[in-house]
C-alpha cells in the first residue's frame, strides 16, 4: 500500500513514557496514524516493517542510541526524521543531523511546535509538481542532478542523498547563478512556515559537501560566497 492509498504515519520514538503519550496524542489529533516505542532497535524494526512517513526520534535512547537508529534506518528508508535532544550543545546536533536527520527540537519542546515541524516537512513534495522545473537533468561538469527521478550522479556513479540534501542541492542547482541566504534555502527547502536554527542550512551543505567530495577551501559545486550565502558552481 503506497502512501498515497492511506493516511500519514508518524513513528514516536521516546523512552520517556509520559511524554510519549502526550507527543502520541497531540499527533492523533492531526488525524495521522501513530506508533510508538521507546527502544532502539524495536524502532528499526518497525520503521522496516510498517514505513512511517516521519519518525520522531529522541537522541538519548538507552541501549541503541537515536543517532544509531538514525544511521540504521537511512540505509533503507527515506523517511523525514526529526530528532528530539535532551543536550543543547551544537555537536549533539550536527551528529544527529549528520547520518540524515531532517530537522531536531531541544527538550523541553511545546508539541504543537512539533507538530507543526511535521506538518512543516509533509508539504514538502516528494516529486516535483509541475512548477516550472526542467525535465532535462541539470549538469554542472560532471555532476548531473535529474530533478524527476531525484537521482544524482557523479562521473556517472550514484550519489545517495537523502531527502533533504537532494533538495538542498536542488534549489541551489535550479538557480546557479543567484546567490542564496541561509534564510532563503529554508524558505526554498523547509517552507515559510518552518522556525529554528538557520544554521541548520550549514549542517546540511556540509553533508552535501562531503558526499560530493567537494572541498570547501577549493569547491568545485556548491561555492560559499563570504557574509551572503551559497551558490552553485559551474565545476572545473
Amino acid at each position: 500500500m503506497s502512501s498515497t492509498d492511506r493516511g500519514t504515519r508518524v513513528l514516536v520514538v521516546e523512552d520517556e513514557a509520559p511524554l510519549a503519550r502526550l507527543v502520541v496524542s497531540y499527533l492523533e489529533r492531526e488525524t495521522f496514524e501513530v506508533r510508538s516505542t521507546g527502544d532502539g532497535a524495536d524502532a528499526v524494526a518497525l520503521t522496516r516493517r510498517w514505513n512511517p512517513d516521519v519518525v520522531v526520534l529522541d537522541l538519548g535512547l538507552p541501549g541503541m542510541d537515536g543517532v544509531e537508529v538514525c544511521r540504521q534506518v537511512r540505509t533503507f528508508s527515506d523517511c523525514y526524521l526529526i530528532m528530539l535532544t535532551a543536550r543543547a550543545e551544537e555537536v549533539d546536533k550536527l551528529v544527529g543531523l549528520s547520518v540524515g536527520a531532517d530537522d531536531y527540537l531541544t527538550k523541553p519542546f511545546s508539541p504543537r511546535e512539533l507538530v507543526a515541524r511535521v506538518r512543516v516537512l509533509l508539504r514538502r513534495p516528494r516529486r516535483p509538481s509541475g512548477n516550472g522545473e526542467p525535465d532535462a537533468p541539470l549538469t554542472f561538469g560532471a555532476l548531473e542532478i535529474d530533478v524527476a527521478g531525484r537521482e544524482v550522479r557523479l562521473t556517472g556513479e550514484p550519489v545517495e542523498l537523502t531527502r533533504t540534501e537532494f533538495d538542498v542541492l536542488t534549489a541551489l542547482a535550479a538557480r546557479p547563478r543567484m546567490v542564496f541566504s541561509r534564510e532563503q534555502l529554508i524558505e526554498a527547502v523547509w517552507g515559510p512556515g518552518w522556525v529554528g536554527d538557520e544554521h541548520l542550512v550549514d549542517v546540511h551543505i556540509g553533508h552535501v559537501r562531503r558526499k560530493l567530495g567537494d572541498d570547501p577551501s577549493d569547491p568545485v559545486f556548491i561555492r560559499t560566497v563570504r557574509g551572503v550565502g551559497y551558490r552553485m558552481g559551474s565545476g572545473r
